[in-house]
């Protein structure tokens, strides 16, 4: 049978698809969440945080342990994951940040890797594999929700995408009129130049690092949640966040919030399509990959006319 008729017979019904599609506005919300939180580390630092999605997961198995085996309320244990990524982050850049701030851009990337590392090794030490599939996450917002037509939408998956919007919104306006923001933006342009200004440059990279963990840690929360609570999966879901980020050139933060959400969406539309379903993990680099390709032939085009 010819791939084409095959992949037709294979489609489900757009019943079948809707609820995937909720999901994957959700899934889209976080990632925006997360590329959000890179491309501001980026612009000020430098550094492509490529150990954001490690960072959430040790929140959210963290979170895990206290609930389960410490009896800590849910919401509190919920703030210790917030609370371990901005810290660990904050760790991380301050130890590591001075060093970096000189260095090539490849080595300032893949600097992070190590720090992921570290954080995948602790995780597999202290929550073996075994047992994983027992662990789990539900947040209390996962019991309420709405219908729309026949589509169960819980409060989470709300949540997940109007964090995502929020985040975007109030990061804009951040960066466009806050002091701390203004100097972000300077940071981005010129480092040395912001810093004989009398920009506490110390100060504002602490405070980019600190931010970064902070949505790490939310993100982790949320994509136990939505996703599965393991390492490995949480670790690596980064990718997703990082061609949304790469979509808009690690500058625009509004295009990053549409590629996440466009990734998201299309990645979960993938999930029913059985003919498809083992390759969905392509999605963000076929994406990427598509939209980088269509930029990088606009411009040389533009380039083409004004020479001509």
């Amino acid at each position: 049978m010819h791939p084409l008729i095959h992949l037709a017979l294979s489609l489900p019904s757009w019943q079948d698809e809707q609820p995937f599609l909720v999901t994957g506005l959700a899934l889209g919300g976080v990632y925006a969440l997360s590329g959000v939180g890179m491309i501001v580390l980026f612009r000020t630092t430098g550094v492509l945080n490529l150990s954001f999605g490690a960072v959430g997961a040790f929140g959210a198995l963290i979170s895990w342990q206290l609930i389960n085996h410490s009896g800590m309320n849910q919401w509190l244990a919920y703030l210790a994951c917030v609370l371990f990524g901005g810290v660990i982050t904050l760790a991380y850049g301050m130890v590591f940040g001075r060093a970096l701030a000189g260095r090539d851009p490849l080595v300032k990337t893949t600097a992070t890797l190590g720090l992921t590392l570290i954080l995948l090794g602790a995780m597999d030490l202290l929550w073996t594999s075994n047992g994983g599939a027992s662990r789990s996450i539900s947040l209390p917002t996962d019991n309420h929700g709405f219908m729309v037509g026949q589509i169960q939408v819980t409060t989470t998956d709300v949540i997940a995408l109007a964090i995502g919007v929020a985040i975007t919104v109030a990061t804009t306006l951040f960066l466009r009129y806050s002091r701390l923001g203004t100097a972000m933006r300077a940071m981005a342009n010129d480092r040395e130049i912001t810093a004989t200004l009398g920009v506490p440059v110390r100060r504002v990279e602490a405070s980019a690092w600190f931010g970064c963990g902070i949505v790490a840690g939310i993100s982790g929360i949320l994509l136990a949640d939505l996703v599965a609570l393991d390492a490995t999966t949480l670790t690596f879901l980064v990718i997703s966040s990082l061609a949304a980020a790469l979509i808009a050139r690690l500058s625009s933060i509004w295009i990053t919030f549409i590629a996440a959400i466009i990734i998201g969406v299309v990645d979960a539309g993938v999930t029913p399509i059985t003919s498809l379903t083992n390759y969905r993990d392509m999605t963000p680099f076929v994406l990427a990959a598509i939209a980088l390709g269509f930029l990088n032939r606009k411009r040389v085009l533009s380039l083409a006319r004004q020479e001509f």
